[in-house]
């Protein structure tokens, strides 16, 4: 049903590729979410907890290299590992906390020098403006529903990249860094899901929002919400647990030819996507132009 859908889409919709490091780790750990392009002009889409998170990288990797510099000035003696605790609480670190984080847009353009963001006030949406390209790997761009009023059970489809698989990265022992190599998987596979309109989420005071029966995956957010023509409904943003109130403790099956006891709370996991209307009036307010159309 949405074979060609998924074609079309693909060609405008990336990945966002991350690898991040926590504080007493030696291991990189990879990540992703999902953009999408609205012009040819290097505008693209994607939610704004995405956004915040690559905003957010340069400041956590510069306060890591102050800490490592403010280490390497302690001195070697008794007092090390007591100065060094004192240096850890300073700087907010303990093991868990996140110190490192390094991103890549797959696939998007040659080579950018720079992104500006535009955060959305009060919805999960960000425009990303990327600068310093001279050529577009990406082809085509989005095109929004235009009037259509969206049903419930409307089916839709949304696509991202969950389940990431790229390895092309490390941890740099002598640096103490994490970093992009060019050993290792640098794809990861994109992964449609389909479902259909369950109800319209009204936020401060409007429709804002669209609800899908199948969950948006972890990787999806920022990802296309589509018809079977590939017109952009609105983007792929949270997902919400509904406890069904199905619960079981203690609860006797028969499995493998023996009885075993389960317990078990189940919850239906629901999408909540941004509505188009939402991100054309958003694009709209920056001036960037993007294209609609009447669905078919």
């Amino acid at each position: 049903m949405f074979e060609n859908a998924v074609e079309l889409v693909s060609r405008f919709t990336r990945p966002v590729h991350s690898i991040m490091r926590a504080y007493g780790s030696n291991k990189a750990f990879p990540g992703a979410a999902t953009l999408f392009f609205v012009n040819d002009d290097g505008v693209a889409v994607t939610c704004r907890h995405v956004a915040e998170h690559l905003m957010h990288a340069e400041k956590l990797n510069q306060q890591y290299q102050l800490f490592i510099q403010a280490r390497f000035r302690l001195k070697s003696d008794e007092h090390y590992e007591e100065n060094l605790k004192q240096m850890e609480l300073q700087f907010g670190y303990k093991p868990g906390v996140m110190i490192q984080m390094k991103s890549s847009f797959v696939h998007c353009f040659d080579r950018i020098t720079s992104f500006d963001c535009y955060l959305h006030p009060q919805h999960d949406l960000a425009i990303i403006r990327f600068k310093g390209f001279t050529q577009k790997l990406y082809q085509g761009f989005a095109s929004f529903i235009k009037d259509e009023t969206v049903k419930q059970g409307k089916g839709l489809c949304r696509l991202g990249f969950p389940f990431p698989e790229f390895t092309n990265y490390h941890y740099n022992y002598q640096a103490d860094e994490i970093e992009w190599t060019r050993d290792g998987n640098a794809n990861s596979p994109s992964f449609p899901i389909d479902g259909i309109v369950t109800r319209l989420i009204s936020q401060f005071g409007k429709i804002g929002g669209i609800e899908m029966s199948t969950p948006g995956l972890r990787g999806q957010s920022g990802g296309p919400l589509f018809d079977k023509n590939g017109l952009i409904y609105g983007m792929q943003s949270s997902t919400r647990h509904l406890h069904l109130g199905f619960d079981l403790e203690n609860f006797e099956i028969q499995s493998v030819g023996s009885t075993k006891k389960v317990t078990n709370t189940p919850f239906l996991h629901v999408g909540q996507c941004i509505h188009a209307d939402v991100i054309k009036s958003f694009l709209t307010e920056n001036n960037i132009s993007f294209q609609q159309s009447n669905p078919l």
